[in-house]
């Protein structure tokens, strides 16, 4: 079949399109950066394109999909709660039915929310409710799925069960932790999603799709700790938490937004079981159970080997020499004796656990500071150890610009009064191809004068941190070297203080 999927960047769909590919159809990815899908090992596929495409425009919705068969759609507002984002969601989805019907698609496809229907459903799950109607409005006919919590490995629902229980030996939580939740690996999620083209009766109806395990988020705590090797866990459920307070809770401790943990909350407190078992009888499958799911993730998350994350997904930062006004400029070099193809492998590697090659506890410092003021800190990590790509979130930066063996652009997402850039450029030196000069450049555009105010106010620490991130480059070049000793005072201070924390 020839298939349109939107939501290619995000988690789901970026599981999903390389096993459309793999079982011979053709695929379509609508996205608002093609760029962002460059560095996939599947973009070069021959029977994928990728074109771009606005959800909020009909008519190139309606352009995009025309010839399709199929159009999966995996479009969710995550970053907000409310009669807006709900409106929002609802807008989008008929602006997508309605397009799928002008292009003449035969089916659509949904991936929504599990829960208890009638009364009392959370905004998160009330508003799925309202995008699986605005699908239907159209006419054309739509399966829909419902799912509970998604384990798998780089999930937001899984990185805030993992990093609650890594970090809280001891846990105050809301009510929800006793209520009942089916929850289902990401691969029988794929397997549904695809396994459906297959299955004529599934057109037109709605699945609710689980696991074997029905459990409640307490009971999810202690496995998880048993196969993270922790000893069993302290809960202590109080009614006075909401879910406003919880995702506050949920940012300081996880890499995951307070905006994306609220909606995340609220769903919690709805009982998330399947109905029935029409999903397992008309597409048969072995399910994992909920340990055999963690399991598994938590080995992708050790490797390194995350086919997708929460963090893939979202627009991209702004650039400040197209913002207009005063843009300050922080710029630095240093000659390395190696080439540009070795310079360039260390700088895929700033981030996550590698850090940034020196100046460690005030990126610890700076990450803490992010994180205290709704930021997303140096928690979100990155999805891979040693491997970027065009739009990949690494810590609290995103990757804006990416040149094989010449160029990296990092794009700040920290909470800042203003916009911010951090590049590196290798420009090889004349006549000497085993040395090259690294080139950093900041660039800061402030807004208003508190932006002003706070270039002033880090300036001082421009001469360490930036300075230090050179020579810890070029150190880590020369000696193949990604990471501080465990056993330096720095080291071990920076980790006395990411514990605490």
């Amino acid at each position: 079949m020839r298939i349109f999927v939107t939501g290619a960047t995000g988690y789901i769909g970026g599981r999903l399109v390389p096993r459309l590919l793999e079982s011979g159809h053709e695929v379509v990815c609508g996205v608002r950066d093609p760029r962002k899908l460059e560095a996939r090992p599947w973009a070069s596929h021959s029977n994928l394109s990728a074109v771009e495409a606005d959800a909020n425009n009909e008519g190139r919705l309606v352009e995009c999909m025309r010839d399709c068969e199929v159009a999966y759609y995996l479009i969710h507002s995550m970053l907000a709660v409310g009669s807006a984002y709900r409106d929002h969601d609802r807008q989008l989805a008929r602006k997508f039915a309605n397009a799928a019907r002008s292009a003449k698609v035969n089916r659509l496809i949904y991936l929504g929310g599990l829960g208890e229907t009638g009364a009392g459903l959370s905004e998160h799950l009330k508003s799925r409710r309202e995008v699986e109607e605005s699908l239907k409005s159209s006419g054309v006919p739509v399966t829909v799925f419902r799912a509970a919590m998604i384990i798998g490995s780089g999930s937001a629902s899984f990185e805030i069960l993992r990093y609650l229980v890594a970090r809280l030996p001891v846990m105050i939580t809301p009510r929800w932790v006793s209520t009942e939740s089916q929850p289902i690996a990401v691969r029988d999620v794929i397997h549904y999603l695809t396994e459906c083209l297959n299955v004529p009766e599934t057109s037109g109806r709605t699945l609710d799709i689980g696991g074997p395990d029905v459990l409640t988020y307490r009971e999810l705590m202690q496995l998880m700790a048993t196969s993270l090797g922790l000893r069993r866990r302290i809960v202590i459920p109080v009614p006075v938490l909401t879910p406003r307070l919880s995702s506050l809770w949920i940012h300081l401790v996880t890499p995951i937004d307070r905006h994306i943990a609220r909606p995340l909350a609220e769903g919690l407190r709805n009982r998330v079981v399947c109905r029935n078992n029409e999903s397992t009888r008309l597409m048969p499958q072995n399910l994992l159970t909920v340990e055999e799911a963690i399991d598994a993730a938590l080995g992708k998350t050790r490797t390194g080997r995350m086919e997708s994350s929460w963090s893939d997904a979202g627009a991209m930062p702004g650039d400040p020499e197209r913002a207009g006004g005063k843009c300050y400029v922080d710029q630095r070099s240093i000659e390395i004796e190696s080439g540009a193809e070795d310079v360039f492998r260390v700088l895929c590697q700033l981030g996550g656990e590698n850090g940034y090659f020196g100046s460690r506890l005030l990126w610890r410092l700076r990450g803490l500071m992010d994180r205290l003021v709704g930021g997303p800190g140096l928690r979100r990590g990155r999805r891979s150890p040693d491997q970027i790509s065009y739009g990949d979130a690494l810590d609290f930066w995103r990757v804006t610009g990416i040149e094989q063996d010449r160029m990296l652009q990092l794009s700040a997402e920290m909470r800042l009064p203003g916009v911010a850039k951090l590049e590196f450029e290798i420009k090889k030196v004349p006549s000497d191809s085993q040395r090259v000069t690294l080139v950093q450049t900041a660039r800061f555009l402030p807004r208003g004068i508190l932006g002003r105010l706070y270039w002033l106010s880090v300036l001082p620490f421009h001469n360490i941190v930036f300075d230090g991130m050179l020579n810890g480059i070029r150190e880590a070049t020369l000696t193949d070297s990604v990471s501080e000793s465990s056993e330096s005072p720095r080291a071990i201070l920076a980790d006395m203080m990411e514990a605490s924390a």
